[in-house]
């Protein structure tokens, strides 16, 4: 693991894969990167415009790559279904989904389907997407993976179960820690129940550390808070000019804990990578909070993502 870099990445012909907001930032060097190395990638974002200027910049930098665009919204779960079931009359199996677009630090919001918007995006999106292609990853051969973007920001707080939409204290970026609880959580239960229905599939978690993306600047001015918009940019800026990450390492290299936990040889179900200095560096082994170890948690989580999606996963009941 230490100095593990792109070049890094096994063989990928023959293995289909569908990354969540490969349009931009962390997304799209994942999407490249497997996609160099011989993947089938679909890219699933929400804006068409950008998404098909993606799948032509990626065709350019990688001559020859099977690159294509599907549309996905994860804030509205009638186009998630859309995008399952158009993948489904295209491809007959799947072998790895990044879970990877988000939101982060959204004023109070709802997305189509009355959820509040970061946890309605970052997790019932994708815990409906990843149910919805469920049997597809189940059909692909040993060796499919399911991995899920969280962050260092989860330590900011546990999920509430008795207010998963924030309607009694809606806090920005606590409710953005908890979204991202809920990606580790949801992790957590999908690898106990895979292990417990006899699969050998590996769901597991990353987070880029603090990486120079268009996230953390367009969190800023949706609040609008200019002078925070300024700094991150700022900072953004700083730490990519000097050495590459003083302050924000690249999208590049914050892309790097997704591939390693897609890809490497010898991931573990459940594990947590992230940059070996915890805001930047090579992947390694990260740091979780407790909570997002707890059974009973993680279980009571999935429960209620079942309810409030409609997405159930016969195939993994316990």
């Amino acid at each position: 693991m230490p100095g593990w870099k792109a070049a890094h990445i096994p063989d990928q012909s023959g293995r289909t894969a569908v990354i969540t907001g490969a349009n931009s930032g962390i997304g799209y060097f994942a999407a490249r990167e497997l996609a160099r190395h011989g993947a089938a990638v679909v890219l699933a974002c929400r804006s068409a415009s950008r998404g098909r200027a993606a799948e032509i910049r990626l065709r350019a930098e990688v001559p020859g790559a099977d690159v294509e665009f599907m549309a996905l919204d994860l804030a509205d779960l009638a186009t998630v279904r859309e995008f399952a079931q158009a993948y489904a009359r295209r491809h007959d199996s799947l072998d790895l989904l990044i879970n990877n677009a988000g939101v982060m630090a959204l004023p109070y919001g709802r997305t189509a389907d009355g959820f509040e918007t970061q946890f309605g995006v970052n997790h019932l999106g994708h815990f409906a997407l990843t149910g919805l292609l469920l049997p597809r990853l189940l059909a692909a051969p040993p060796g499919a993976r399911i991995v899920s973007l969280s962050s260092g920001f989860h330590m900011f707080g546990d999920v509430d179960h008795e207010d998963l939409n924030g309607e009694r204290d809606y806090r920005r970026w606590i409710a953005y820690g908890r979204s991202k609880t809920a990606n580790l959580l949801f992790t957590h239960e999908l690898a106990r129940r895979l292990a417990t229905a006899g699969s050998g599939m590996v769901a597991a978690a990353a987070h880029p550390g603090y990486a120079a993306t268009n996230l953390h600047v367009a969190a800023a001015p949706q609040a609008g808070t200019t002078l925070t918009s300024r700094i991150a940019v700022a900072a953004n800026s700083l730490g990519i000019l000097i050495g590459n990450g003083v302050i924000a390492q690249s999208a590049a290299s914050g892309a790097l804990p997704a591939l390693y936990a897609a890809t490497a040889p010898g991931v573990r179900p459940d594990e947590f990578i992230g940059p070996r200095f915890s805001v930047r560096g090579a992947p390694s082994r990260s740091w979780r909070a407790k909570w997002t170890l707890d059974d009973k948690s993680g279980e009571r989580l999935w429960g209620a993502s079942e309810k409030l999606t409609g997405v159930s996963y016969a195939s993994l009941s316990r």
